[in-house]
């Protein structure tokens, strides 16, 4: 039998650099939804009565606001994003009915029916960033994709998004066109993935470099 049908969602990366994000609740669960938040350049609010010790240092640290004491009507006002982690169900839905009433992208963690929007499992290295959802099914699974990409995906991986990132800044101010810089890119990647591999990062930097201005003669 399949699980309960559930909406399919649009994948998209959010900007959320200097804008005002709503984090409800002080636990180790809002605790690790703060960090990416942060990472992201949001400015980050915390709503909650106490904090762990995880999240009350990022406050001390600067890093984000708090306002100790229960989450109240309002509170989403002029919020870009809102995340709900508290382990109280009908302050949850308060909270996503308030937000989903002013159009504000709202995450309610661990309940796809008071999202507008869920957050995927992450692998980082450098600019790339791999993400992995079920839409919601099976949170479990996409943490164990997560764990298997982390084993495939190396840090040299990382360091590949830069150098592909400089080749197309070069190749822009040179004047060559999207599709060229686009076939440019493809047929070095290969090539500069395996320098990297063998630990010639140096190499592979100068290779980028001339590969992407000579796309130019």
């Amino acid at each position: 039998m399949g699980s309960t049908p559930r909406p399919v969602y649009y994948p998209a990366m959010l900007d959320l650099a200097d804008r005002d994000v709503l984090l409800v609740g002080g636990g180790e669960v809002a605790a690790q939804k703060a960090g990416p938040l942060i990472e992201a350049g949001a400015r980050l609010r915390v709503v909650a009565p106490d904090l762990v010790p995880t999240l009350r240092a990022r406050v001390e640290a600067g890093e984000a606001a708090w306002e100790q004491r229960d989450v109240r009507p309002g509170d989403t006002d002029g919020c870009g994003v809102v995340v709900c982690a508290t382990n109280q169900r009908e302050v949850n839905k308060q909270v996503s009915q308030e937000a989903r009433a002013a159009g504000i992208p709202v995450n309610v963690v661990d309940d796809p029916e008071l999202c507008t929007f869920i957050v995927p499992s992450t692998v980082r290295r450098g600019p790339l960033q791999v993400a992995v959802s079920t839409g919601g099914r099976s949170p479990a699974f996409a943490k164990f994709m997560r764990k298997e990409l982390e084993q495939a995906v190396g840090a040299e991986y990382g360091v590949l998004a830069e150098i592909a990132g400089h080749m197309r800044d070069v190749a822009r101010q040179a004047g060559v066109s999207y599709q060229q810089r686009d076939e440019t890119a493809a047929a070095a990647l290969p090539e500069l993935l395996a320098l990297l591999r063998d630990g010639r990062e140096a190499d592979a930097w100068a290779l980028a470099e001339q590969r992407a201005t000579a796309t130019t003669a």
